[in-house]
């Protein structure tokens, strides 16, 4: 089996998954421990993919061998996750609770995958909210405190929620004027909603805004697309922790 069918191919999860966990490292005190969570985190992610891509295709698929080559990645990165989740579950008790908490949204996520529906606006929104999450888990595994991670968190999740429909409006949707509607209108609030956190972080947000309101219907290439929003996202871990 080649790389390409073990790893996701859900490229723009990536910065979803890193940025809210490295931001969460850094303001609290980063420790030994935060390598087998990050570990378990991306592991725990990929196993789960797997095992929603043979639940769709054992369901849609006529062709068995379809489905079936997603049983091995989803038990490798399973175990994986297990070797690096339950020392520290064992260690930091505290863990199960928040795997919990994120447990209905991940469901949530297998509903839609199993439903042949992943594109749903409302399973990327959904998708968000586990990930931002990971702020809090890294920030308190660090030593810091739910007052220290909430606004940075709820910045994550304003700008991270608002590439779902701004992503459509480049690729999936870039010939719906409703969707450019809802996404330019979704970033207008949350440019507010994010000066209201601390000024500072106007600044990435008003260039989210700009983005939402000028890329679409410029033609330009997936990978363009991608790379900007690498930028976008650096500039809020950097405005984050800056502030």
């Amino acid at each position: 089996m080649s790389r390409n069918r073990w790893l996701p191919n859900q490229h723009g999860a990536w910065a979803m998954l890193a940025v809210p966990f490295a931001t969460g490292v850094f303001l609290g005190s980063p420790r030994w421990a935060h390598f087998p969570l990050l570990a378990a985190w991306l592991l725990g992610y990929i196993a789960a993919f797997h095992a929603q891509q043979w639940l769709r295709l054992r369901r849609i698929s006529r062709n068995p061998k379809a489905p079936r080559r997603h049983v091995r990645p989803a038990l490798v990165f399973g175990a994986a996750f297990a070797v690096c989740g339950l020392p520290l579950a064992v260690l930091h008790p505290w863990l199960v609770a928040a795997a919990a908490c994120a447990a209905p949204f991940v469901a949530a996520n297998t509903y839609y995958a199993w439903r042949n529906n992943e594109r749903a606006l409302l399973n990327g929104l959904l998708a968000v909210v586990p990930a931002c999450g990971m702020l809090l888990v890294a920030l308190h595994l660090g030593g810091g405190t739910w007052a220290d991670g909430w606004r940075p968190a709820l910045a994550c999740l304003l700008y991270f929620g608002g590439t779902v429909p701004y992503v459509k409006t480049m690729i999936r949707e870039r010939d719906s004027r409703a969707y450019y509607r809802g996404s330019v209108a979704y970033h207008g609030v949350a440019l507010v909603a994010a000066a209201f956190l601390t000024p500072w972080l106007a600044l990435p947000f008003a260039a989210y805004l700009a983005r939402a309101a000028l890329l679409p219907g410029r033609g330009l290439k997936v990978a363009v697309v991608g790379a900007v929003e690498v930028i976008c996202s650096v500039a809020l871990l950097v405005t984050v922790l800056l502030t």
